[in-house]
């Protein structure tokens, strides 16, 4: 492949991850006005998360066979344009229960994206390029917010925020139909000095290794912390502590700015700390901010404490990804890591469905011991799961 088309489809490849993150970002300012508009309680939230994410797993654990038979290019074109006409679908529909297919779709084409997307940069970049890949979700995250904020306060309808992703959606996926054959020849970009691969053992053998369930149970927990963050505390600003729309949007969308900072400057110090300093770092300012957003005697406290969990939950992630090889032996890397990838979309469901449950059942406050008690538990696994490798 030429640079230039090379090049090309790197920028399309980042837009595409912005746009992976908006969804995410515009959800929890959206939910209030949406369960509002539908008659729905709090925990409600949790139903379309569960549909989400099945789609996200139902897609994501095909996309190989899929890009086996499409190629990669048409496999991303038709995922965009899902995710384009469910976030549309969300702008007419009349009744509560058409939002649920619809958040299959969205989660469909997301899975799809993202495997995609990964596997793409994976074969034919970098490690530096796929670090900049998911700083780019991060800056999704951070835009979400605040287009649902503008649609709120200057249309009063959380419905203008999805009409305008949605068409942004519809636009990419038309870049990608253009590009789909430039997809599929890309040539990686140190192939010659690549080192002749270790096969891979079967999925059978690597179900069998109580490690990789616990690495899975890892990512489990860290992507439910994230994401109920990330989807409740626009609640809990608004409902519980009084703090206007305009306002608790602009912290939201801090919270998901401090996360791509975090995440852009944890890859300027990821060789010289190592991805277990990296871990441990961010789980040691995650359990800070979980007391400060607990504790809150001032509403500045609790706002800088979304802020600080944003830039603390940064580096986890994708140096929990990169340590996956020092948590599991060697042939049974792939396939843990995809594991780790179930079990991130399925935390990503469950854990923020458990806290509006119970802030359902309380209030919106246990939303901070809530964050302790999980930052404390992934805390504790991971060290496990690392001293019970020495």
């Amino acid at each position: 492949m030429s640079r230039a088309p090379s090049v090309g489809l790197i920028a399309l490849a980042f837009i595409a991850f912005i746009s992976l993150g908006l969804p995410d970002g515009l959800l929890g300012v959206a939910w209030p006005f949406m369960r509002s508009d539908f008659a729905q309680p709090l925990d409600a939230l949790g139903l379309l998360l569960v549909s989400f994410t099945s789609g996200y797993l139902l897609s994501s654990f095909f996309s190989g066979a899929i890009v086996r038979a499409i190629g990669i290019g048409l496999l991303l074109t038709a995922s965009v344009t899902a995710t384009a006409l469910a976030l549309l679908g969300f702008t007419v529909i009349p009744v509560w229960w058409m939002i649920v297919p619809l958040c299959s779709l969205l989660g469909a084409g997301a899975g799809a994206i993202d495997a995609g997307l990964n596997n793409y940069v994976a074969a034919n970049h970098s490690d530096r390029v796929m670090q900049w890949l998911h700083a780019s979700f991060g800056v999704g995250v951070t835009l979400g917010p605040m287009i649902m904020t503008m649609g709120l306060t200057l249309g009063d309808s959380w419905r203008i925020g999805y009409w305008v992703v949605g068409g942004g959606q519809l636009a990419l996926a038309l870049c990608f139909l253009l590009t789909a054959r430039f997809w599929d020849t890309g040539v990686p970009e140190a192939a010659a000095e690549a080192p002749a691969p270790t096969p891979d053992a079967s999925f059978k053998a690597t179900f069998g290794q109580h490690r990789a369930w616990l690495c899975m149970l890892l990512f489990f927990i860290y992507s439910g912390l994230e994401l109920s963050v990330g989807l409740w505390a626009f609640s809990l600003l608004t409902e519980s502590r009084g703090i206007s729309i305009e306002r608790a949007g602009f912290w939201v969308s801090i919270y998901w700015a401090m996360f791509t900072v975090g995440r852009i400057t944890a890859g300027l110090y990821a060789r010289r700390l190592g991805v277990d300093s990296m871990v441990y770092i961010g789980l040691t300012l995650a359990l800070l901010a979980a007391i400060l957003l607990w504790w809150s005697p001032v509403p500045a406290v609790g706002l800088g404490a979304l802020a600080l969990a944003g830039f603390a939950y940064a580096p986890i992630f994708p140096a929990m990804v990169s340590g996956t090889r020092l948590r599991i032996e060697r042939t049974h890397v792939t396939n843990t890591i995809g594991m780790q990838m179930a079990g991130a979309g399925l935390g990503a469901a469950a854990l923020p469905a458990l806290a509006g449950a119970i802030a359902a059942r309380t209030s919106l406050e246990s939303l901070g011991p809530f964050l302790f008690c999980v930052s404390l538990s992934l805390v504790l696994l991971y060290s496990f799961i690392r001293w019970s490798r020495q």
